[in-house]
């Protein structure tokens, strides 16, 4: 899929990233690196290439960000609920200690 990027159609280029999926986001910026890498592009159409790209990352590191950041608080609110019991219990069994 080629998409023409510097028709100067929209006020803000690249505004509709901020919609994309990671995985939408990924595919693009691959996309818009074998584009860059292959050559062949004007330096206009080269720069806007780049500042896709840019954006295209900038969402994909949102996205893992905000990932990152639910795994955390997940990972918190587990460690909170967890069996006041059992808070000891790998200690003891990883020395051999059965608690008796």
């Amino acid at each position: 899929m080629t998409t023409d990027i510097t028709n100067g159609s929209s006020p803000e280029p690249n505004s509709e990233v901020a919609a994309l999926s990671y995985e939408q986001a990924r595919e693009q910026l691959v996309s818009v690196v074998s584009q860059l890498e292959a050559g062949g592009a004007s330096l206009e159409e080269s720069l806007a290439l780049w500042e896709r790209g840019e954006a295209l990352a900038k969402r994909c590191e949102e996205w893992l960000e905000g990932a990152k950041a639910r795994l955390a608080r997940d990972a918190a609110g587990s460690l909170g609920r967890a069996d006041p019991s059992m808070a000891d219990a790998g200690t003891r069994s990883a020395h051999g200690d059965d608690g008796r």
